[in-house]
């Protein structure tokens, strides 16, 4: 068994906040640096990590991705992070095959980048990293993900997981204020808000592909019972399978918005979107077989699945989108999770991490090697 395990339980033990991953990203880069490679620190203004090592040789550059955050639960009332999504399992996994493939020399050609990426779960690590220009050379970008056993049992490997875009945004509805007994003088946000929610409810989009829409946020509160309150806010949850359909849906949502709320005579003050996160429905094909392939050699064909559609969001498929000409893969990993993910009581059998260090190796010896 290789150190998954080790960085694993120290990772898992602290757990930090998107863009606060101070002591987990020292951790990362002091081990990237004993193994031996050129470490950038603070991609990007953001606790984000870069490895890199060159081989000297002419050959393609090959990317692999890992996020970094832990999740925010408020438990008995107290706000505790937790890495209930398996970020700690993914670093583990990334950071020990970083090591081996310098034990080993595996790298013969071209030059390998291994990416911590902050701030997954807000949404806007990727961004940050885009910005930064680091991927900008890469030619090949593989990412992986620990799924809940409902998706994929432990020791199965998905070698391409399709996720969906997703956008979750809030509208801030104006109205106008007036005492319960004079309804005729005011405009009830509330009413405005039931109507908003009610047409985004009627939209209706091509059913072949599969997406939804729903409010997941409703506050108002004029701060007396007997007064009508000015404003509402209401936050939608928006998914679809494919970017062309979500930017079908958030037009209708909008549209649908709009006409609801105006129907009483109040109005949209502004949106407030919190993430806005396209599809991964692009994968390359060649990369994907060779996933297959490499994961077939770990856990044997029959433990393979081809292809796999989920509601989830990923920001990994901001670098996809805005590099089309990187190929890229995303790969999921069985370890047996439950409940299921972003559950404050997540559990996984980090023994099933090892799979997923010999992918990133096996794919790293076949692309440079």
């Amino acid at each position: 068994m290789s150190e998954v395990i080790k960085h694993y339980k120290y990772l898992h033990s602290i757990p930090e906040y998107g863009f606060e991953e101070v002591k987990t990203s020292a951790y990362l880069a002091e081990k990237l640096e004993a193994a031996g490679y050129k470490v950038t620190r603070n991609v990007g203004g953001t606790t984000g990590v870069v490895a890199e090592y060159d081989s000297g040789k002419p050959g393609p550059v090959f990317g692999l991705r890992s996020d970094m955050d832990a999740l925010a639960h408020v438990i008995d009332g107290k706000r505790t992070f937790i890495h209930s999504c398996g970020h700690d399992g993914h670093m583990s996994m990334l950071l020990t095959a970083a090591e081996e493939v310098m034990q080993k020399k595996l790298v013969k050609k071209g030059r390998v980048k291994f990416i911590f990426q902050p701030a997954e779960e807000l949404g806007t690590g990727a961004l940050k990293i885009l910005e930064s220009k680091v991927i900008d050379d890469i030619d090949i970008l593989v990412g992986m993900h620990v799924r809940p056993k409902q998706e994929c049992a432990a020791g199965e490997i998905i070698s391409s997981m399709l996720y969906s875009a997703t956008c979750i945004f809030k509208a801030k509805i104006k109205g106008a204020p007036a005492h319960g007994a004079r309804p005729h003088l005011g405009i009830n946000t509330i009413d405005a808000a039931i109507n908003a929610i009610v047409a985004v409810n009627a939209i209706h989009m091509d059913p072949r592909v599969p997406f939804s829409v729903k409010c997941t946020r409703f506050q108002a509160d004029a701060g007396a019972f007997n007064a009508i309150p000015e404003f509402a806010e209401i936050t939608f949850d928006m998914r679809a399978q494919n970017n062309n359909v979500m930017d079908g849906l958030k037009e209708k949502t909008i549209n649908a918005i709009e006409n609801g709320v105006a129907a009483v005579g109040a109005s949209v003050e502004r949106y407030e979107y919190y993430s806005n996160l396209p599809a991964g429905d692009n994968p390359d094909p060649e990369l994907t077989k060779l996933i297959a392939e490499c994961a077939a050699e770990i856990v044997g064909a029959e433990n393979v699945i081809p292809s796999f559609e989920t509601s989830g969001g990923e920001d990994f498929f901001v670098y996809t989108v805005n590099r089309p000409n990187i190929k890229s893969g995303f790969v999921g990993l069985g370890v047996g999770a439950e409940p299921g993910m972003h559950h404050p009581q997540m559990y996984f059998d980090p023994k099933y991490l090892e799979n997923g260090v010999q992918l990133h190796e096996k794919l790293i010896s076949r692309i440079l090697g």
